[in-house]
Parts: structure tokens; sequence; C-alpha cells
């Protein structure tokens, strides 16, 4: 029997982990993707979806080499998220996304979380001056990018829906 192995690198700050996704893991996904909190990343779904997104996304690790990383708490071991670049087909290059499960949101999670996220894929992917594609009425993924130095670069759509694109510096040092 050939069994895949996935190198999915951890990443530590000091209130935080990215690691893998493990099946532990989709309680609190199929929680907040069922939730209207969702909604600017194609939710709400229902828990089969919610499911075949989840093994997905652990199927982008093996055929891409990259992906994304679930975001838990250090002192609590909490899942608070996920963070990390996702290339699906059809979509114009590799995004650095984020989403945040319900009750981490306004502590800096998300921002601490894709600053390791990013000088990782600029490391060991060669993931430098990504984009983020973000719905126009996400304030706060809005307020993220900024915060992180991106910029406004276009709009366009994604999946039939209206997006703004937006580009991350080339390098860590902006």
């Amino acid at each position: 029997m050939t069994r895949l192995v996935v190198d999915v690198p951890v990443l530590y700050t000091d209130r935080l982990i990215l690691r893998e996704p493990r099946e532990a893991d989709f309680e609190p996904s199929a929680a907040f993707f069922g939730s209207d909190r969702s909604t600017y990343v194609g939710g709400p779904a229902d828990r089969f979806q919610v499911w075949r997104g989840f093994l997905g996304s652990i199927g982008h690790w093996v055929l891409r080499g990259y992906g994304l990383w679930v975001v838990e708490e250090r002192d609590t071991g909490h899942v608070a998220g996920r963070v990390g670049f996702v290339f699906h087909d059809g979509w114009d290059e590799p995004e650095l996304g984020w989403t945040l499960f319900d009750g981490f949101e306004g502590r800096g999670i998300a921002f601490e979380a894709t600053k390791i996220a990013r000088t990782m894929g600029r490391i060991k992917f060669g993931l430098d001056g990504v984009i983020s594609y973000i719905d126009p009425e996400n304030t706060r993924s809005l307020a993220l990018a900024r915060r992180l130095g991106a910029v406004h670069e276009r709009d366009g759509s994604l999946l039939n829906t209206p997006c703004q694109i937006w580009r991350h510096p080339k390098s860590e040092a902006a």
C-alpha cells in the first residue's frame, strides 16, 4: 500500500501555532462554514460541503505543496481559524487567505498568523508578492490587507462574485 506523506511546516509565534489540518479540526470548521459568518468565503454550507472543502484543503498540500494552516492558540489549544495559500483551478495566481472563527476577531490573531504565513510562503514556497481576493464589503479583511501592506490592485471576480484583488508587498521588509 502506498501512503502519501505531506510535509506541512509547523510555524510558531508567541501566541499561535500554525499547523497541519487534523480530523479533530473539522467541528470548528463545520461550525464556522455552516454559519452566516462564512458569507465572504463561500458559505454558509452544509456539513457535507464543509467536509469536502476540508478534505480539499488537505489535498491542496498534497498537490500544490502548500496550503492553509490551522491556526491554534498556544495557551488554550483552541482552533482560531485558517491562514495560508490556495491556488485553485481557474484562479489568476496563488492567494494568501485568512479566516478567523467566531470569538477570535479583534485580538491581532489574523495579523500575527498571516505575517508568519506570508514569510514562510516567500522563503519555502517561492510565493512572494501574492494576491488576496477580498469581497469589497468585508471591511475586516480590507483593514487587515492594508495593515499587512497590501494595496488594491484591481477589481475583479472570483467564482462569478465581484471582488477586489489586493497585492501583497514583494518582501517582508515592507
